[in-house]
């Protein structure tokens, strides 16, 4: 009699007939076999790119009409939310509590395992309660099984505050179509370790991850063309990354960039405008302000044909 069990037909806990001897393969043939099955990652992220340039749209929206965005999880899948909103502040020069990770288990979960977190619904409807969740919002529940009972609640109770719900999952078959308004699914097949879905469900997903945050900030005018004009200056190699960045943009010596960041207490893109612009420090904001913060509208400038000619070739 055939066993039943009750995950044994999730695509993220299948038996990958091609790994089934790993244990007996020389270093470098598992390194070759691993980059075979990542190769299918990119594909498959590839067939979700619709879905995933509505989530950004989504995300897009609902910060400038002054919401938040919140990623929960479990295991993997939570992990991957917080590195993702821990990078917003230094990347994009976002508030941190303009992007939050919600992870089952909590803090404490982020190194020590505590897998039975993920079973709790009830606390993953909890914490967006505490959260003070609302309609502006946008909550990205990430489960690369799809059956994390902690992150469903989590968006079954968004869903009640009327917040806008995306789910990223690895299962196409996710039963969530009533709860969330947009499900993106790259389907990436049996694990090389089975169930180990920090390997290829945690690639597609931190790529995933990636492109909807990205987008979203590009969206907002966080960059000025591929520059990353509102870093944030808290190490020598981010305050030599603004100077190269108004140096470039503006056509000034690394002296003179270092100068005007001082003058525009090392804003980006107050610098930019001032130089371009003539105006002074409080004017550049308000003109930034005005251009809902886009140094392109401020400016009224496209920077890429001036790069061009200026950057080396590839």
């Amino acid at each position: 009699m055939a066993n039943n069990f009750k995950w044994q037909d999730l695509p993220t806990e299948a038996i990958n007939l091609d790994t089934l001897g790993i244990d007996t393969m020389p270093a470098l043939e598992i390194i070759d076999i691993i980059s075979h099955e990542d190769r299918k990652v990119v594909s498959a992220v590839h067939k979700e790119r619709e879905r995933i340039a509505h989530g950004a749209t989504l995300i897009a929206a609902a910060l400038k009409k002054g919401g938040r965005v919140f990623l929960v999880g479990a295991g993997t899948s939570g992990r991957l939310g917080i590195l993702e909103a821990s990078e917003m502040p230094p990347t994009f020069g976002t508030p941190p509590k303009l992007v939050q990770a919600i992870m089952a288990g909590g803090q404490d979960a982020v190194f020590r395992t505590r897998e039975g977190a993920e079973d709790n619904f009830e606390e993953g409807a909890r914490t967006i309660a505490r959260l003070r969740v609302t309609k502006r919002d946008v909550v990205i529940g990430v489960s690369a099984s799809g059956v994390s009972k902690f992150v469903r609640g989590a968006l079954t109770g968004a869903r009640n505050k009327g917040a806008r719900i995306i789910f990223v999952t690895c299962w196409p078959g996710a039963d969530l179509q009533n709860v969330v308004d947009l499900i993106i699914a790259p389907s990436v097949g049996a694990e090389v370790i089975a169930g180990s879905t920090r390997l290829k469900a945690g690639t597609a997903t931190k790529m995933v991850l990636n492109m909807l945050t990205t987008i979203a900030m590009i969206g907002v005018g966080k960059t000025y063309g591929n520059l990353m004009v509102d870093v944030q200056t808290g190490s020598d190699k981010l305050k030599d990354r603004a100077r190269r960045i108004v140096a470039l943009v503006t056509g000034v010596t690394a002296e003179e960039s270092s100068d005007l960041l001082k003058r525009a207490k090392w804003n980006v893109k107050a610098a930019i405008v001032m130089k371009k612009t003539g105006a002074t420090y409080v004017q550049a904001l308000k003109r930034l302000r005005k251009a809902d913060d886009s140094v392109r509208t401020a400016l009224g400038e496209d920077l890429a044909p001036a790069l061009r000619t200026m950057l080396p070739k590839p």
